[in-house]
């Protein structure tokens, strides 16, 4: 997969770190250049995104909502 383009500014290349898989919700801690940052995403896009410790993912922030995009 890659990404072509994509309208939000703050962006951050990471790894996964941490992954604290829950029933429903699940919390993403990733490493980046800028610091550690953490998501919270359903556990079933964990699933579908195949999201794992050690997978490089670009961290995108917009306002208050923080989304992944895996590489």
């Amino acid at each position: 997969m890659s990404i072509t383009s994509v309208n939000v500014r703050n962006q951050f290349k990471g790894v996964i770190k941490e992954v604290l898989e829950g029933s429903v919700v699940s919390e993403i801690n990733i490493e980046t250049k800028a610091g550690v940052f953490t998501s919270i995403i359903s556990t079933r896009s964990v699933k579908d995104l195949d999201l794992k410790v050690g997978s490089e993912v670009v961290v995108l922030i917009k306002s208050t909502e923080v989304s992944l995009a895996k590489l």
